[in-house]
């Protein structure tokens, strides 16, 4: 019995000292499940933020691109046909075609445009024996005016008897099954340098070959660009300046943001430039007026305290009687 009487405050003791153990390891990994969630909470929110920061910054160079960028190069038909003036009398070949696309212009105003006609034509007599004719563009505007007009001449390649039929004999089976064709292609540079106006600017174009004998199997018009400064960088390296654009307006949000987050932040004032001192002043004030504060806190309960009002009251009723001592008398 005397055994167990001693072993019965041991076993409480030690149940009291898991039973504090346990609480402890509950606590420490409560605190740490809630900072572990705090960390993944503060980091979704910084990948969110770094996601949605990114693709802001795509949005903003696709959409600096496709405004500042204009049309590199357009490649459009030219279908030509005859004016009747009369059973006998014809004009020459003319196509009619427009510089808009979906109702907007084509060639963006103060950039240069090289404008190339390639004719498709067959090595026929006929051609052979025209020689040199001539082509000519002119464009107009909204009100029906020539803005610019350009005349240029050309002409079937010149090749001689004895080179075409060697030609013939050596592509002849291709010639046969249709492979290959006896025709050239003429490219006639219409415009090396062409600006368009703002103020006027060209909505379509009329192509007028100046001869009635010529015989053409399809025509093609090139509009080229060329570009010069940020354009070049764009089109010639887009790689480059996409990465370069992406990771500027990248770095352009990042700072906006970190502008925004100090300003709400309570570090501010001591970041001010007019107020640098004055927190750090007030953070030195603070003992000072914390020991007033205690001092007055301690006078009020000394005053209040019933034990010191006893001792006040004690020592107020001796002096009081050491007055009186003087006028009594010895019994």
């Amino acid at each position: 019995m005397e055994d167990l009487n001693a072993e019965g405050p041991i076993i409480h003791e030690l149940n009291t000292e898991i039973s504090n153990l346990l609480l402890q390891i509950h606590k420490v990994i409560t605190e740490l499940g809630l900072k572990i969630k705090e960390k993944v909470v503060q980091t979704a929110n910084v990948l969110f933020m770094l996601q949605l920061m990114i693709f802001v910054a795509i949005f903003l160079y696709i959409s600096f691109y496709y405004t500042f960028m204009p049309t590199a190069s357009l490649v459009t038909p030219v279908h030509f046909h005859y004016r009747m003036f009369s059973e006998c009398v014809c004009s020459f070949p003319v196509a009619n075609f427009s510089l808009l696309r979906n109702k907007k212009q084509v060639m963006t105003p103060g950039q240069l445009y090289k404008i190339t006609l390639d004719l498709e034509m067959p090595e026929s007599p006929t051609n052979i024996e025209l020689g040199m004719f001539l082509v000519k563009m002119s464009c107009y505007s909204h009100d029906g005016q020539t803005v610019d007009a350009s005349l240029h001449t050309t002409m079937l390649h010149y090749r001689s008897y004895l080179l075409q039929t060697l030609e013939t004999l050596m592509l002849l089976p291709l010639m046969l099954m249709g492979v290959i064709e006896q025709k050239q292609h003429v490219l006639v540079e219409l415009y090396s340098a062409y600006v368009d106006s703002s103020y006027n600017p060209a909505i379509g174009a009329v192509i007028e070959i100046h001869s009635q004998q010529v015989q053409i199997y399809k025509a093609q018009l090139y509009i080229h660009a060329h570009f010069s400064g940020i354009r070049y960088v764009l089109y010639h390296f887009p790689f480059a300046s996409a990465v370069v654009g992406v990771m500027s307006n990248f770095m352009f949000l990042g700072v906006i943001i970190l502008i925004g987050f100090v300003q709400d932040s309570t570090l501010w004032p001591y970041l001010h430039f007019n107020a640098w001192n004055e927190p750090i002043e007030r953070i030195a004030d603070i003992p000072e007026d914390r020991n007033t504060q205690e001092n007055c806190a301690g006078a009020k309960r000394h005053l209040l305290d019933p034990s010191g009002s006893s001792d006040i009251m004690d020592s107020s009723s001796d002096k009081m009687g050491e007055r009186k001592n003087p006028f009594m008398t010895e019994d």
